[in-house]
């Protein structure tokens, strides 16, 4: 059972204004208001992230995969994307199993290398 959405933008932190707080389960009706919400927040706040919490979805199925997908293009033709807060424990593998990428909250960033110590070379020496 799913209630409707109050007018205007969902829950937004005030900390950190570009907060969507996703609370399962979402309908398709509810996607394109979404997508709405995820457009006008890139807008509104001017970075270029919206981070999706996404800890009330619940379980993660195939309903949740298209619904990230369906925000991540949107966030894209924005010029954004969309970081993930808060994810259920099986939903990365699931995201991965069908080939979609998103930063989660409190982890590294895939291009960066993960903060460690860095031994120095001389010159002349080879590097190991």
């Amino acid at each position: 059972m799913s209630s409707a959405r109050p007018p205007g933008l969902p829950i937004v932190d005030a900390m950190t204004p570009a907060v969507l707080v996703l609370a399962g389960p979402v309908t398709r009706d509810e996607v394109a208001g979404l997508c709405d919400d995820v457009r006008a927040l890139l807008e509104a706040s001017g970075v270029g992230a919206v981070v999706c919490d996404v800890g009330g979805l619940g379980p993660p199925g195939l309903g949740v995969v298209d619904l990230l997908a369906r925000l991540q293009l949107a966030a894209r033709r924005a010029g954004g994307r969309i970081r993930l807060r808060d994810p259920d424990p099986a939903l990365c593998p699931l995201l991965d199993l069908v080939g979609l990428r998103f930063e989660v909250e409190g982890q590294p960033e895939q291009r960066e290398p993960p903060l460690g110590v860095e031994e120095e070379v001389e010159p002349g020496e080879p590097a190991v």
